[in-house]
């Protein structure tokens, strides 16, 4: 009856083994799914990322086309009145220099009102 039980035992034994071995492998293969599952949507959430910066870039280079006409515009304009500025001043800096001097060199003097 003991060589029973201990055959017993061992085969217990034996199929404890086994059974931990395929837990063991079931874990292993648990482990590299969640892996492969994680770089999966990584990589789905860099594509989508990828192509969302790039509709990102369409819109923006598709509205912006407008802002850089109106600047070049604006730009166009503001050449235009420094240019007339400097001719205007050009034109009358002689009258200028002259009002100054003759400000400055012919004064009269006022006497102060009571107040």
């Amino acid at each position: 009856m003991s060589a029973q039980n201990s055959a017993g035992i061992q085969t217990l034994l034996d199929a404890e083994r086994e059974a931990s071995k395929i837990v063991q492998k079931a874990r292993e293969f648990r482990t590299k799914r969640v892996r492969e599952a994680r770089d999966e949507a990584k990589k789905e959430i860099d594509a989508y990322r990828k192509s969302k910066e790039e509709d990102f870039k369409k819109f923006e280079s598709e509205h912006t086309q407008g802002n850089k006409q109106a600047e070049d515009e604006a730009n166009k304009e503001a050449d235009a009145k420094i240019k007339e500025i400097q001719a205007s001043g050009k034109k009358n800096q002689g009258q200028v220099v002259d009002d100054l001097l003759k400000a400055v060199f012919e004064v009269k003097p006022v006497a102060p009102s009571a107040a």
